[in-house]
């Protein structure tokens, strides 16, 4: 009898079954797909250009950041240093007068040697020509005793005091250490930072870096904008204050005309604080132009807090080193009522700051590779602003 089965179709075996031609060129389409789709990451794994534009930014940012703590490591070395070296100073010195407290003492010890006693006795006395020289060799030996006890005192506490010098002396050269640490370190966080955004603008094309350029010159166009507006605010304000002082004073001299008759001019509250801030913002459109140099103090270039420093000294006014001390010295104010020579620090790290010019702008000196330069407040956004301190 013949079989009704049907003949089954050749092809090959996939984990054991039998698959038909068919399945075996559907199975081949979908690992090509499979194995495109894969790749397809790989081709985009290139960042965008703005992508690259913010990790640079924030490289820069970070090596801000770090620059700062290799400013305070530095300040923190350059006094333990000096407390060291203080300390070896004193401890030498205390050494010399316990050697000399020591001598003393040896002649004090050969004194006794020599007499045999350390007190006058019945022979003593026998010796002596006369009651007188008795009375003066016992009175030489008495004080000579008490002499040597304030000896023995005095050496005492000065070993004392020259071993506590010499522990203070060892701690601060642990401490001195290991503020040198911290600088070699900070020193290394900012080198890295900044090799490596450099390392990320060279690989951009010549037509990345036309673009990534004009969308910097947006950016700086918004920051005018804003600059434009707040210098607008700043403005109505002013001119709000100047009225009600106007009218202050007209009825202040009204009321007064009909007594003593005579007239009184105010100068404004602040009119010390704006003396002192043109000498500040006349030292810092001097350093326009300057380079930025991460740590620098001037006077051939700067980093922010270092021009900051050196402006408001230029004015008499001593700040602290650093932004995150810059920021607690003076009185915090807002935005809208910034004047002349107010600080203007940003980010939430606090790791960068300018000196005011009025209208919406400052004095700063930026990043690596830039220079001391008249920007926009606005220059990294308004939310990039952190606060703003009058120094003095």
């Amino acid at each position: 009898m013949a079989s009704h089965r049907k003949s089954r179709p050749t092809g090959t075996r996939v984990a054991g079954i039998r698959t038909p031609a068919l399945a075996t060129a559907a199975l081949t389409s979908v690992a090509l797909l499979s194995q495109s789709a894969n790749a397809a990451p790989e081709a985009d794994d290139k960042p965008s250009l703005e992508e690259v534009e913010k990790k640079v930014d924030d490289l820069y940012r970070q090596a801000g950041s770090a620059t700062e703590k290799y400013n305070a490591a530095k300040e923190k070395t350059a006094k333990q240093r000096k407390r060291a070296d203080a300390l070896i100073d004193d401890v030498a010195k205390r050494t010399q007068k316990l050697n000399e407290a020591r001598e003393e003492l040896g002649s004090f010890a050969s004194a006794q040697y020599r007499t045999g006693a350390a007190a006058p006795d019945t022979a003593t006395f026998l010796l002596a020509d006369t009651p007188q020289d008795y009375f003066d060799q016992t009175q030489l030996m008495d004080r000579m005793t008490g002499r040597q006890k304030v000896a023995v005192d005095d050496y005492i506490a000065q070993q004392s005091e020259t071993m506590t010098k010499r522990q203070e002396a060892t701690e601060s050269l642990e401490a001195l250490t290991e503020s040198q640490g911290d600088l070699k370190a900070a020193k290394a966080t900012v080198q890295r930072k900044l090799a490596d955004a450099r390392e990320l603008m060279s690989k951009l094309t010549a037509e990345e870096k036309a673009r990534l350029a004009a969308i910097e010159k947006e950016k700086q166009e918004e920051a005018a904008r804003k600059a434009a507006e707040l210098a607008r605010q700043q403005a109505a304000q002013q001119q709000a204050q100047e009225e009600a002082a106007q009218q202050q004073d007209s009825g202040s001299s009204s009321s007064g005309s009909a007594g003593s008759g005579s007239s009184t001019s105010t100068a404004p509250a602040d009119s010390s604080y704006a003396t002192k801030a043109d000498k500040a913002l006349a030292f810092a459109r001097a350093q326009i132009g300057k380079p930025y140099v991460w740590g620098a103090v001037g006077p051939g270039s700067y980093d922010c807090s270092g021009l900051t420093q050196a402006a408001w000294k230029a004015a008499g006014v001593d700040l602290p080193r650093t932004t995150y001390d810059q920021v607690n010295a003076g009185t915090t104010v807002p935005l809208s009522q910034a004047q002349p020579g107010d600080l203007v620090f940003f980010y939430d790290d606090v790791t960068h700051v300018g000196i005011y010019i009025g209208n919406g702008m400052m004095i700063h000196a930026p990043k690596p590779g830039t220079y001391v330069r008249e920007e926009s407040t606005y220059y990294d956004g308004e939310s990039a602003i952190h606060s703003v301190v009058r120094p003095a």
